[in-house]
């Protein structure tokens, strides 16, 4: 049942506009010690550029490792070696493999903290203790391997992102008439603000900024995730990092390099990486106890077995290694990032911005959906949809020609609709004088001799004019939704023009797809009149409309809604800053031009394409899906191997398989986000 509410009560103003973001943090060194997953982190969520070493160190020391331990083999099976060559050989394995893990451990020991590192580095050196130097050393060579494998599965969410700052060259042609040819080629760096470059056909365009003259295609997929180009002509914003096409640009510059809407998205990536969502501060917070305890119940259970079953020391020893290896929360600990960065990432390719990883969870979650009106639900362009002569001396085209006349000198967007659709029509505009605008009512103006007055009834009424002929058209074109203006000329009402906003093509069936994703309730919050809400409302399929609000009661309305459950909200991020700050996931419209709302929503469509919300919704739930499945394989894996371990027994290689083989499993899982489905 759709139905319209009361406008709410007003609601105290609040702070709206978040901390300004962070810079690049680039403190990731090489010279760093190398850990697991712990460095696979720092990697994928700092945003460090990847050095080669960084890159394949871990590959390194896991080929290394592997080669010291068939070394050793051969030797004891094939060359019959002395026993000291075989430990030897398998020592060096055990330093190629466990060095870096060692050092992690230790470092981490210093801050206070423990990590699984320390488990793998002890249950290694426990086994060659007890003279078992091989297993250890597969230990070793299996959990190097497989750190290796999430280093470099997992740095491919990073790179996907910080490619995209590759797309923008490092050079551009500045337009300078001192120079030879009136063109010299300069560093992007050395551009400053004002400054004019040329961008000739096939080349990526190094500047945001607005064309100056010519008329081209732009492939701004890069950016905005736009699968078509767009056409750019004279006043028209281009980005940095986008394609020209066919024609030849002279761009003036906007913005310095560092602010470019490329180095914005770049860095609200690589700030998200770092806001970790509340699953993963959980497995974090988990981490540590959670080894500690390990590392006690393989204590215990050595004790258990020794004391109370008829095993030798070494084999309650063995045992009690390999319940320490398969009982290692590696692949908890890495489901959550394997999968949230991998969708951070996903998303950013295809133009949409999420804050940080509790944004990405939660927006598939989420079961209300609120929306603005203007510039969201519609494109904010109010166009002419009627011209209704109410004189038989006074045609259409006359009617709206007189009316341009008086509307040309004022820049309101409902004067622009009508001058705008004058001029395409093709009439011949008056001169007018005497301009006089009239605080939401309308204007007055002299055109060829006779006052014209374009407005409300209330205005005709101030001016002592009869606007009873013109009353019954207007009625009918504002129950349709639309903006009636009556026209008079001299002492009488010529006849109404009607504007309206334009609907987004896309606004039904991007509604009808929220729904069939679980989304149970939309709502509309607009300033509009109601019967303008109710028609826009009712052509998209809107469950519930609130209209004539103001900024602060579009604040109490989503407070009301808060009281029920989660909310996201969808808006241009001006006017609807204080809403859009206060719900439980805030979406945003057209990031890659505004400033505003990069700064206010969680989450950004950078292009102004309201398609994107059903994309951003089903990624978010197709991440907590993942998250679910990778929680739930890597616990039960832990049970399997652990139950197995103080029964049966396994032999410390297959504790290892089974320990290392999840981990790489949800990382691979995780990383099936970095596609985008069909």
């Amino acid at each position: 049942m759709r139905k319209t509410l009361d406008p709410g009560t007003a609601a105290t103003e609040r702070q709206t506009m978040p901390e300004q973001q962070n810079p690049l943090d680039d403190s990731f060194h090489p010279d760093e010690p190398l850990r697991s997953a712990e460095t696979i982190r720092q990697i994928a969520e700092q945003g460090a550029e990847e050095s080669w070493w960084d890159r394949w160190r871990l590959a390194l020391a896991a080929g290394g490792c592997w080669s010291f331990l068939f070394a050793a083999l051969i030797a004891r099976h094939l060359l019959d070696a002395p026993e000291a060559v075989v430990v030897g050989l398998f020592a060096g394995a055990y330093i190629a493999g466990g060095t870096f893990a060692a050092i992690a451990a230790v470092t981490d020991l210093l801050r206070g903290r423990v990590n699984v590192d320390l488990l793998m580095v002890v249950a290694a050196l426990g086994a060659a203790i007890v003279g078992h130097w091989s297993e250890g050393a597969v230990l070793l060579g299996l959990f190097s391997l497989s750190t290796a494998l999430e280093q470099y599965a997992l740095g491919r969410t990073h790179r996907a992102v910080r490619s995209l700052m590759d797309l923008a060259p490092e050079e551009a042609t500045l337009l300078d008439p001192l120079a030879p040819g009136g063109e010299r080629v300069v560093p992007v760096a050395e551009l400053v603000v004002g400054n004019r470059v040329l961008i000739r056909p096939g080349e990526r365009i190094a500047v945001d900024g607005a064309v100056a003259t010519g008329e081209s295609a732009v492939d701004q997929a890069a950016i905005t995730g736009e699968s078509v180009p767009v056409d750019k002509r004279s006043g028209d914003s281009v980005f940095a990092g986008t394609m020209n096409t066919t024609g030849a640009l002279e761009v003036i510059v906007t913005r310095p390099r560092q602010e470019s809407a490329l180095a914005r998205i770049v860095q609200i990536v690589d700030d998200a990486r770092e806001q970790k969502s509340e699953t993963q501060r959980f497995t974090d917070r988990f981490e540590g106890r959670y080894t500690i305890a390990v590392i006690v119940g393989s204590v215990l259970a050595f004790l258990l077995f020794w004391q109370l079953t008829d095993m030798t020391r070494a084999d309650a020893f063995y045992r009690a290694i390999t319940l320490l290896v398969v009982a290692s929360p590696c692949a908890l600990v890495i489901s959550t990032p394997a999968s949230t960065l991998s969708g951070l990432a996903n998303a950013a390719r295809n133009g949409v911005l999420f804050k940080g990883s509790g944004y990405l969870e939660d927006l598939g979650q989420v079961r209300t959906m609120v929306f603005d009106k203007t510039g969201t639900l519609t494109l904010g362009k109010p166009v002419v949809t009627d011209v209704v002569s109410c004189d038989d001396a006074w045609t259409n085209d006359r009617l709206l020609a007189t009316a341009a006349s008086a509307e040309r000198l004022s820049e309101h967007p409902l004067a622009v609709a009508i001058t705008d659709e004058a001029l395409q029509r093709g009439l011949p505009l008056g001169d007018a004088s005497g301009f006089r605008a009239v605080l939401g009512k309308g204007l007055v103006a002299e055109v060829n001799g006779d006052q014209v007055a374009v407005g409300t009834s209330e205005l005709m009424a101030d001016l002592g004019i009869d606007a009873a002929r013109a009353t019954q058209a207007a009625d009918r074109l504002r129950a349709e939704g639309k903006t009636a203006m009556l026209v008079a000329v001299g002492s009488g009402v010529r006849g109404v023009i009607a504007v309206a906003d334009t609907l987004r093509p896309s606004a039904g069936q991007v509604i009808a797809e929220l729904k069939a994703l679980g989304v149970e309730r939309t709502v509309m919050l607009t300033g509009d009149h109601g019967a303008v809400a109710r028609a826009i409302g009712d052509q998209v399929g809107i469950d519930e409309i609130e209209s004539e609000l103001l900024p602060e009661e579009k604040l109490a309305s989503v407070e009301r809604l808060l009281a029920r459950g989660s909310v996201a909200m969808v808006g241009d991020g001006v006017n609807d800053a204080p809403a859009l700050a206060s719900v439980t996931v805030g979406v945003a419209m057209g990031g890659a031009g505004s400033d505003v709302a990069l700064e206010t929503a969680d989450v950004v469509l950078v292009a102004d394409d309201l398609t994107k919300l059903p994309y951003a919704v089903a990624l978010s739930q197709r991440t907590r899906r993942t998250i679910v499945q990778n929680l739930a394989f890597a616990l039960l894996v832990i049970v399997v191997l652990v139950t197995a371990s103080l029964t049966v027994g396994i032999p410390l290689p297959l504790g290892v398989v089974g320990h290392e083989g999840s981990t790489i499993v949800v990382v691979l899982n995780g990383l099936r986000l970095l596609r985008t489905p069909s």
